[in-house]
């Protein structure tokens, strides 16, 4: 079998981005099970109310909700089990005293899958207040305003 090139998106964390200031972006490995990775490549997988901690020295990422694979059979792993995230020792203590220090957040955004390997891309976030996410809200919709009349305009 050939391998993959290039990188498919599979699941995106909408959420976050409205939750949350996207202060920076890290790639990260995972360490799944067989049945797991199927039931990924099939698009059975929720990143909506995820988050990553740090345990001596591991990188774990929580609430992450991959659904049992509908063919497997005693395979099959606990859904929403905390699954280990692979990046380099000093990545991880790098973070984690980001993490301790500023009141930020690590936060799942998207997963995807880079030359047949499943990647995590993380993100260091700090936390949107109510007036954040209303402002955010008047921008997009002042966007999408101007965009929908450059287009009646046909100023393309």
């Amino acid at each position: 079998m050939a391998k993959q090139k290039g990188t498919k998106t599979i699941a995106d964390n909408r959420k976050a981005f409205h939750d949350y200031f996207v202060l920076e972006r890290f790639e990260a490995g995972i360490e799944l099970a067989g049945t797991e990775v199927k039931s990924i490549r099939a698009g059975q997988v929720n990143l909506k109310d995820s988050y990553c901690t740090i345990k001596d020295g591991e990188l774990f990422v929580r609430a992450m909700h991959i659904s049992p694979y509908e063919h497997g059979n005693i395979f099959n792993k606990d859904p929403v089990r905390p699954r280990r995230l692979l990046m380099h020792k000093r990545e991880i203590v790098k973070l984690n005293a980001r993490v301790m220090q500023d009141g930020v957040a690590l936060i799942p955004l998207s997963l995807y899958f880079k030359d047949s390997r499943v990647k995590v891309e993380l993100g260091l976030c700090k936390g949107k207040k109510l007036y954040d996410k209303r402002d955010s809200d008047a921008e997009r919709q002042s966007k999408r305003d101007i965009d929908r009349m450059m287009k009646e305009r046909n100023y393309e």
